[in-house]
């Protein structure tokens, strides 16, 4: 049962990046999955989820119109394009597995939920 997130780097202010999210051992169908990110000294913090069985999406305000989370559930994987990226976008960018918000209803970024993390991608935007 593995989370493996890729795509991160470095990239100008206003350039685009687009992180995928593989999942395996496990299927994500039933599943909401969402991007974490974690800058130095920071907490970390939500950025995206969505809920792979019928794609009900939910962005926090930072990037909304900016970020899109999609899924390709016969490659079960979960994608994140970046776009109009700003330097407080660098951070190490999570994805992880929430078991409980299909059940419950609940598509959003509560960590408690979130029970199988990947090992991070690190995203740099340059000023």
């Amino acid at each position: 049962v593995q989370l493996v997130e890729s795509g991160g780097g470095l990239v100008q202010a206003g350039g685009s990046l687009i992180l995928s999210c593989a999942a395996s051992g496990f299927t994500l169908d039933n599943y909401v999955i969402g991007w974490f990110r974690q800058a130095p000294g920071k907490e970390r913090e939500g950025v995206s989820c969505i809920k792979s069985s019928d794609g009900t999406t939910y962005y926090v305000d930072s990037v909304k119109g900016r970020f899109t989370i999609s899924r390709d559930n016969a490659k079960n994987t979960v994608y994140l394009q970046m776009n109009s990226l700003k330097p407080e976008d660098t951070a190490v960018y999570y994805c992880a597995t929430d078991p409980w918000g299909v059940r419950i209803g609940n598509v959003d970024l509560d960590i408690a939920r979130y029970t199988n993390w990947g090992q991070g991608t690190q995203v740099t935007v340059s000023s």
